[in-house]
C-alpha cells in the first residue's frame, strides 16, 4: 500500500475538541477535491468517531483521542483511536438506536452516521484499551 499522503493528531477527550477534529480532517480531506456535500459527510462521521471515543470510550475519564489520515489514491482513510474502555459488543454496539449510555439522551445512531456517509467502516476493540474506527471515502476524479 503507497500512502500519498498522512497526518496524525492528537487531543484531550473534550467535547469542546470535536468541532476542531473534524475541521482538521476537512481540510486534510479537501487535497482530493472533494465536492462540499462530501466534505460535509466527512465532517459528520468524524464527529460520530471522535463524540464516541469521548462519550463511550473514556466515559467520565479523559484521555486521548488520536486521529490519523491518510490518503491512499483517491482515497481518504479516517482512524480513529482512544484508549478507553472499550467494546463490549462490537456488532450490538453497530444496531441503530442501541446506546450504552441512555441517560444521555442519545440516539444511538453514530456507527450507522459513519456507514452512511463513508464508503467503508472497520470497528477494532479490546475491552480495557480502547477502540479504533477506521473509515474509508473514495473520490472519483476526472
Amino acid at each position: 500500500m503507497r500512502v500519498d499522503n498522512e497526518m496524525k493528531l492528537e487531543f484531550l477527550s473534550k467535547s469542546q475538541n470535536e468541532s476542531f477534529a473534524r475541521s482538521v480532517v476537512a481540510a486534510f480531506a479537501a487535497q482530493l477535491d472533494p465536492t462540499i456535500e462530501e466534505i460535509s459527510e466527512i465532517k459528520t462521521a468524524v464527529s460520530e468517531a471522535v463524540t464516541n471515543a469521548i462519550i463511550h470510550g473514556y466515559e467520565y475519564e479523559q484521555g486521548y483521542v488520536t486521529i490519523v489520515c491518510r490518503i491512499i489514491d483517491n482515497t481518504i482513510e479516517v482512524e480513529v483511536t482512544d484508549k478507553g474502555k472499550g467494546i463490549e459488543d462490537i456488532e450490538k454496539a453497530r444496531q441503530p438506536l442501541y446506546t450504552s449510555r441512555p441517560e444521555l439522551e442519545r440516539s444511538g445512531m453514530g456507527f450507522t452516521v459513519m456507514e452512511t456517509f463513508m464508503d467503508h467502516v472497520s470497528v477494532i476493540s479490546e475491552l480495557g484499551k480502547g477502540t479504533t474506527v477506521i473509515m474509508k471515502k473514495s473520490f472519483k476524479r476526472d
